[in-house]
Formats: structure tokens, C-alpha cells, sequence
């Protein structure tokens, strides 16, 4: 409204000062050889042309430098040159005080900002920008990360005021690569790399909404993408889970061999148990054996018992 009041002001101003020119004729004065002033005044039509058209350019201008459109999600930071104070016009047409004010506009709506090592990525593109910290045994891991923020509507003069238009990389990454670095070195290496990652994701979230969200900064949520060992560390875990697959697969054939060895183990005993039965049975019964030959005989043969030690083939006698 006072960027209008004074907009106002100003086209009143500019009006009454055209018209008292034309009335007085004086805009424009030059003098003949004797000396006399000429005056081109409002009989003039080339004078009321001039003027009209130095009024209207310097209307243009005014105009130009008054009326601002602020995109939507956006907010226009104006700051008053001559009273030093701050005013903050939110999306649409505003009014500028011209000539006196030094305006700077902010994004309000989500911002990403992106730290990887891959090409294209985040916004160091070229480099690799993965942010790198020290576990609990003091092991590297280089982490890619994505933060998703926004500025609280009502601070966005403050901030300008006391950080600027860079504020990402004055504060928000620094905060972030300083928070994952004190939460990296509290875990394990396997911890960071396996099943508590949503666990160090969530405390990471919560430390740097604490630190950022009182000077207006407003977390959304903090991503790690991937986490990376150095060459040297994965080599290490790869030769690791080599030994570990030889030692389960040499486990399990023990396990085998020890398996087998038992059976054995329990046919031996079950054949000696068969002996010793079959021994005390032919101590009871000395025929026992000639039965257990002529069982194991085919159904097709006929046989004999003529007397203890003689076994008749009747299939012979009979004939074929």
C-alpha cells in the first residue's frame, strides 16, 4: 500500500508539473540575434508534441520500475533505501517505491538439493559431490543424499536481511554434511550399510530440523540415496563373503560326512544285532540254516530235506 500511496503521489506530481510547463511556454527557450527570448509555448504544436512525449517516456520509465508481478509461490523481498525498512509482497501485482528500493526475489515453494556422485547429478554436476564421513571404527563411507526444503514464509525478510539469496550453500549445506557426520560416527559400518539405515535416517531428519527450522528453513524430509565404501573396504567385504560361502559349504559337508557316518554306524549295529540272533538261534537249532538256504531259494525249485546234512534237489529227480 505504500509503494502505491507513492506511486500516486509521484503521477499526481509529474501531471501538475506538464501542465504548468505548457501553461508558461518556458520549457523551451532560445534567442534571436538581437538577443530576444523566443519562447515555444502552448501555441506551439512542436512544443506540446515534445513534451508529451518526454512526459510519456518518463511515465514508461516509472512505471517500469513501480509495478512488479510476483510469480506464484514466490515472494518479493523490498527494502527501503531511505527508511531502512523491510516489506515482503507475496505473489501477484505489486507496487515498488521507484528509485529508492533494492528489491531481491525468493523461491517459497519446495526446493531439492542434491549431493551425489554421480555425473548430472545434484548441483555439482561435474564432481563428485557425495558427502563422505567417518563410521564408529573410522571407516570412510561416501553417502548421496537428496534434502527437500522450503522457506518459512515469515522469515524470508529476516533471511535476506542476514544471509541472502545463496543461503543453500551457506546454510543448509554445511548444516546437513555437519549433522550426517555426527550421526555416521555414532554406527558401525554394517549398521550404516544394512538394517538400521531408516533407523539413522530418521535421526539425521530429526537433527537438522532442530538446528535449520528455528531461523526459517524448513526441513521437508532428508534421503540418503546409497551408501558407498572405498575400493579397498569393498575388496575386504567381497573376500569376506568368499570365506564365509567356503566355511558354509565345508560346515555343511562335515555335516554330511558326520550324517553318513552315523548310518553306517547304526547298519553295523543293526547287521551285528542280526548275527548275534542268528547265531543263537543255530546254537538252539542247528537246521536253522538249512532253512534259511532253502528261503532264500527260488519258488521254482523243489527241494528236499533227506536228513540233516543232505539237501535234495527234486527238480533234477522229477525231470525237467
Amino acid at each position: 500500500m505504500a509503494g502505491l500511496f507513492f506511486f500516486l503521489i509521484l503521477i499526481a506530481g509529474l501531471i501538475a508539473a506538464a501542465s504548468f510547463f505548457v501553461r508558461r511556454g518556458g520549457a523551451m527557450r532560445v534567442h534571436d540575434a538581437t538577443g530576444r527570448t523566443i519562447g515555444i509555448g502552448p501555441a506551439s504544436g512542436l512544443g506540446r508534441v515534445l513534451l508529451l512525449a518526454v512526459g510519456g517516456f518518463f511515465l514508461l520509465v516509472v512505471l517500469l520500475t513501480t509495478i512488479r508481478v510476483v510469480p506464484v509461490g514466490h515472494a518479493l523481498v523490498i527494502f527501503n533505501t531511505v527508511t531502512k525498512d523491510f516489506t515482503v509482497a507475496r505473489q501477484g501485482i505489486t507496487f515498488v517505491p521507484p528509485f529508492i528500493s533494492d528489491t531481491a526475489e525468493y523461491d517459497l515453494r519446495r526446493q531439492e538439493y542434491t549431493m551425489s556422485s554421480a555425473t548430472g547429478e545434484g548441483r555439482k554436476t561435474n564432481i563428485d559431490d557425495s558427502l563422505w564421513s567417518p563410521t564408529q571404527e573410522g571407516l570412510q563411507v561416501g553417502i548421496d543424499l537428496t534434502v527437500w526444503h522450503h522457506l518459512d514464509p515469515n522469515r524470508v525478510a529476516q533471511i535476506h536481511q542476514k544471509i541472502g539469496l545463496d543461503y543453500e550453500d551457506k546454510i543448509i549445506r554445511p548444516a546437513v554434511r555437519s549433522v550426517i557426520r555426527l550421526v555416521i560416527s555414532e554406527y558401525p559400518v554394517m549398521d550404516v550399510y544394512s538394517a538400521k539405515r531408516a533407523q539413522i535416517q530418521d535421526e539425521i531428519n530429526v537433527k537438522i530440523k532442530q538446528l535449520l527450522e528455528k531461523d526459517g528453513f524448513m526441513i521437508d524430509e532428508v534421503v540418503l540415496r546409497d551408501v558407498r565404501f572405498t575400493d579397498e573396504f569393498t575388496k575386504a567385504i567381497e573376500a569376506k563373503q568368499v570365506a564365509q560361502q567356503a566355511a558354509e559349504q565345508m560346515k555343511y559337508t562335515l555335516e554330511k560326512e558326520q550324517k553318513e557316518a552315523e548310518r553306517k554306524v547304526i547298519e553295523a549295529t543293526g547287521r551285528a544285532n542280526a548275527i548275534e540272533v542268528i547265531n543263537k538261534a543255530l546254537a538252539q537249532n542247528p537246521n536253522y540254516i538249512k532253512y534259511l538256504y532253502v528261503d532264500k531259494l527260488s519258488d521254482k525249485v523243489s527241494v528236499i530235506v533227506s536228513d540233516q546234512s543232505t539237501i535234495m534237489d527234486l527238480k533234477g529227480m522229477l525231470g525237467r
